[in-house]
């Protein structure tokens, strides 16, 4: 057995193309002049035997996610039964709508383990809409941070603060983008031989998660945007990368300058925004494989 990482989603909030956009990536779609893959949004999977499997946030894409990958789908009947899944636990690294609202396509009757921060069972608890999800067939387990736990069958875990914000629908009147807390976690998964580090989101990356990240064979990291303000050059939103709560990838306090000296083995960025030049063969997507990275695309699967 070995650990398997499958990118069931790679792309930011709205997927890519997105549904009411004609930003420089999303027209081509609509023009069918696309050069590169549509992406569904925000989703990893794990597994360390390709037959328990957890889900890593919980995409609004969810059921095309399955329908896509034969790895999360119902098994042999004759042997499972008419209603199956491979899918064991959903664990959710903040409660952002693309990764949260997927768990409303999971409220059929099946049994999975979702597991969270105090911080954000409180967030689900608040909204009866989650109700959807029956408790005798979910089990909700809340993990403090920096304590392993036993995520799935030969999986363990680990949760860690990461700089970032509460959810959009969360926000006051004023805005912390660079909250350190139980509100937006990074991920350590270890099959007991290897450990692969995922977060999504995150909105700086201080000295303390730079020393937790040296040496890792595996990051798969934020890269919403390339610049802080793409959104906004492209005509397409008003909001900085850091209002968002996301490092950009490129410049002096990117994340491609942050892990320039970290030696990590495999670099991969995941949580795409449709905005992000790197989906396209150009110059900006030079500079991030020439500095080592990957970019992420779904069903990208990783073996270590």
């Amino acid at each position: 057995m070995s650990l398997r990482v499958l990118v069931a989603g790679a792309a930011a909030g709205g997927g890519l193309p997105q549904w009411n956009c004609n930003g420089s990536n999303s027209a081509a779609f609509w023009r069918g002049s696309q050069p590169f893959q549509a992406a569904t949004q925000s989703c990893l999977a794990v597994s360390s035997n390709g037959s328990d499997w957890a889900l890593l946030n919980a995409s609004p894409d969810i059921r095309q996610q399955i329908m896509a990958l034969p790895q999360l789908q119902p098994r042999d009947p004759s042997r499972y039964g008419l209603r199956d899944t491979p899918i064991r636990a959903v664990l959710l690294t903040n409660g952002d709508i693309d990764h949260v609202a997927g768990l409303l396509t999971l409220r059929e009757k099946q049994a999975f383990d979702l597991v969270t921060t105090p911080v954000i069972a409180d967030v689900l608890a608040q909204n009866p809409i989650f109700d959807a999800l029956d408790p005798q067939f979910v089990t909700r387990r809340t993990i403090a941070l920096d304590q392993p736990f036993a995520l799935i069958d030969g999986v363990t875990a680990e949760l860690f603060a990461v700089p970032g914000k509460v959810p959009l629908y969360l926000e006051g009147d004023t805005v912390d983008t660079e909250v350190v807390g139980e509100q937006t976690v990074g991920v350590e998964l270890s099959d007991g031989a290897s450990s692969v580090f995922y977060i999504p989101g995150c909105a700086a990356i201080p000295d303390t998660l730079a020393q937790r990240l040296t040496g890792a064979k595996l990051v798969l990291f934020d890269g919403t945007l390339w610049t802080d303000d793409e959104m906004i050059q492209q005509g397409v939103g008003q909001k900085t990368g850091k209002r968002m709560g996301h490092i950009s990838m490129s410049g002096a306090d990117g994340s491609i300058a942050a892990f320039e000296n970290l030696s990590v083995t495999r670099k991969v960025f995941v949580h795409i925004n449709n905005t992000n030049p790197v989906w396209r063969n150009g110059p900006e997507r030079a500079e991030a494989e020439a500095a080592g990275w990957e970019i992420a695309y779904d069903g990208m699967e990783i073996r270590l």
